[in-house]
């Protein structure tokens, strides 16, 4: 594709998928560090850090069983300085959203790790790592988290962003929670 036709949004369309929510399997921060070695040594300093977020980083939470893994790049609007790297080692690109952190998602061919790639300093890091450790905190927070995981996963969705859109309401509320406690009380 040349530059202005690049495919942008969910690179593929919209994948009807059910949502599994199953209880939280020891193994995933294995399979975590598994992943991040293959991406640090794909990208090498292009990775200014690699974090493990999502469900599946807090310890005894409930979780669709997809590692999610944040990736800082120098400046993720650059694709030329990952993306033929995450290729080679067997990402491929899902998510192209340049109007939203120019925020980048690959996964896995089994679309069980999810990889998403940001500039360094963009807030979204920020977010995400006080939503993850949150919820390692704070139990009451992890439950409610859990619960609604569970019940929306219960219902019929037209696609994976469907669900992940319906969560966002609680998702807000204990990100806002961290920053008023500093992710303590638990």
């Amino acid at each position: 594709m040349t530059e202005g036709t690049v495919g942008t949004g969910l690179i593929g369309g919209v994948e009807k998928r059910e949502v599994r929510v199953v209880d939280y399997d020891p193994g995933w921060p294995k399979k975590f560090e598994a992943h991040a070695g293959v991406i640090a040594g794909a990208l090498g300093g292009s990775a200014l850090r690699i974090e493990h977020v999502g469900s599946t980083s807090v310890p005894g939470l409930a979780a669709k069983p997809v590692i999610d893994i944040l990736v800082v790049a120098p400046d993720s609007a650059d694709e030329s300085a990952y993306l033929p790297r995450l290729e080679a080692a067997g990402y491929v690109l899902r998510v192209r959203e340049p109007d939203w952190n120019e925020h980048r998602m690959f996964r896995t061919p089994e679309r069980d790790v999810h990889v998403h790639i940001y500039s360094a300093g963009c807030p979204e890091i920020e977010r995400t790592l006080a939503f993850r450790d949150r919820l390692r905190l704070n139990i009451d927070d992890r439950r409610r988290y859990e619960q609604t995981k569970r019940e929306l996963a219960a219902k019929e969705w037209p696609d994976m962003n469907a669900y992940a859109e319906a969560k966002t309401e609680v998702i807000e509320s204990i990100i806002a929670a961290s920053q008023t406690s500093g992710g303590r009380d638990g």
